[in-house]
């Protein structure tokens, strides 16, 4: 990793075009349902949410934010994705139906235009907030029928189908609208971190704990975990491993887990 990693010039990664959103559910002492009501932000257990701003193309986890399932959540991901991408807006977004997404892409990268003044008399009107040119926003819709998907179709939220379907063209990864790379991912992380695998008694017990883990086992995965399709073929035929982190550019080694625990860094930057 270069010195000016620890800079506020650093962007981390500087090459992310594309984004798919998504929120993963595990919960802390009991489910949900079987909780006392929690002091007003200060939950202690119940349902726990990881909002995971993910990196297709190489495959990193660019932002986690933990909690209860809510808008500014989302918002805190997107502004964290955001600032890591220094201001510049994603070619592509793919996302699931929720609601939030849509509404926080447009508040952290929507584009303000000023609406024409009618009367004198009064305040005047607000400006209002317009997706960002070049941003394809895309959603999958997915039909089910007795508990099973029998239907996927993609929903067109910011873009035209021209600026879509040149969006998928250009993908080094996407050839449709889906969430298959940060559902993928989701399924590693429930097997790297044992408090969120299903139907098991290895929960967590502890609100701030695991928090910490989820964001020990996403984060260290960037660096520490080489990923089967990122490997890379040199002229004598031999396959070369690579983390998302080396994809992604942002160093050239797998590191040791001992290497990035002990990396000085700020928690603002990944």
């Amino acid at each position: 990793m270069p010195e000016k990693s620890m800079t506020n010039s650093w962007l981390f990664p500087p090459n992310t075009r594309e984004l798919q959103l998504d929120e993963k559910w595990s919960f802390v002492q009991k489910k949900e349902k079987n909780c006392a009501p929690d002091p007003p932000g200060e939950p202690t257990c119940g349902d726990n949410w990881d909002h995971v701003a993910y990196d297709p193309e190489h495959r990193l986890v660019l932002a986690v934010v933990n909690g209860k399932r809510s808008h500014l959540h989302v918002r805190a991901a997107l502004a964290k994705v955001k600032r890591i991408m220094g201001g510049r807006v994603p070619r592509l977004v793919l996302t699931d139906e929720y609601r939030a997404y849509k509404e926080e892409l447009l508040y952290v990268f929507g584009v303000k235009i000023p609406v024409p003044r009618l009367s004198s008399r009064g305040r005047p009107p607000a400006p209002r907030l317009e997706p960002p040119p070049g941003l394809v926003y895309a959603t999958v819709h997915k039909t089910r029928r007795n508990g099973k998907v029998v239907k996927v179709e993609p929903r067109l939220h910011f873009g035209t189908p021209e600026e879509l379907a040149a969006a998928l063209r250009a993908s080094k990864v996407n050839r449709r609208v889906n969430t298959a790379f940060i559902e993928r991912q989701n399924g590693t992380d429930r097997h790297r971190n044992s408090r969120k695998a299903r139907k098991t008694y290895r929960f967590s017990k502890d609100w701030d704990r695991h928090n910490a883990m989820t964001c020990f086992s996403l984060y260290s995965y960037n660096f520490c975990w080489c990923v089967r399709t990122l490997r890379e073929q040199d002229e004598s035929g031999r396959f070369h491993s690579r983390t998302p982190a080396m994809a992604a550019g942002s160093t050239d080694h797998v590191w040791s887990l001992w290497e990035w625990l002990s990396f000085p860094t700020s928690t603002d930057k990944f």
